[in-house]
């Protein structure tokens, strides 16, 4: 039985991909670089801006190292969180019913804590969480399972006990190789075939996660939203 939900961070949480994309693609415009959204999601989603930054300097060509690029990244991303970053579709709604319901919570992100709970300070959603694992908490990053495993062990909970919610290939893939079930919430992408393939289930929004837990439980029916092609 369910007893736990732990919670990827951008991409499934709060709505910063397109934010990242946006921030990438304004810097190689002053270059003259295009950067299409398909090479975003491709080779950058997903993935800490300090991997981003070096891989966009190495990619690229840039005349300046990742060091800077990083400063840029995160001095670009500040001024439009300043501006607002949305959470996604159903967050509040989700998150208000689990703690009506007594289940545990966590988020398991590659981001830095300052930064993920900046995020989250600025919506008033912290305090929904008990339990926090982020970058340099964990030897490896995703696809291994090690941040949710933390995850699991700051909640004293089972893997079996809880389910994962993630956006992104690797977050799925480190879900099941933790034996946690998995939901993926699309974000700018659907993940391939072969991890859309470990989950539970695919929804279209954090809404849909609501009837699967109620089904879980026994309270309720709920009818898989598979929203990829068999």
């Amino acid at each position: 039985m369910i007893q736990a939900v732990i919670f990827d961070l951008d991409g499934l949480l709060v709505e910063t991909e397109t934010i990242c994309y946006q921030i990438l693609k304004e810097i190689l415009a002053r270059f003259g670089r295009p950067f299409a959204l398909e090479e975003y999601t491709r080779s950058f989603s997903g993935k800490p801006e300090t991997v981003n930054a070096a891989h966009l300097v190495e990619a690229y060509k840039l005349p300046f190292p990742a060091e800077e690029a990083l400063e840029r990244i995160l001095r670009r991303e500040e001024e439009l969180h300043a501006e607002g970053v949305p959470l996604k579709a159903g967050a509040g709604e989700l998150l208000s019913y689990l703690r009506q319901r007594g289940y545990g919570t966590a988020v398991a992100s590659s981001s830095t804590r300052d930064r993920a709970l900046n995020l989250l300070d600025r919506h008033g959603v912290t305090e929904y969480f008990h339990q926090f694992v982020f970058a340099g908490e964990v030897e490896q990053g995703k696809p291994a399972p090690d941040v949710f495993l933390k995850a699991c062990e700051k909640l004293g909970r089972a893997p079996g006990d809880c389910l994962v919610l993630e956006d992104s290939g690797a977050g799925i893939q480190a879900a099941h190789a933790a034996g946690i079930p998995v939901i993926c919430v699309p974000d700018l992408k659907t993940p391939e075939r072969r991890f859309l393939d470990m989950t539970a289930a695919v929804c279209p929004s954090l809404w849909e996660v609501i009837p699967f837990l109620e089904e879980r439980s026994g309270r309720g029916y709920y009818r898989p939203c598979k929203e990829y092609d068999e």
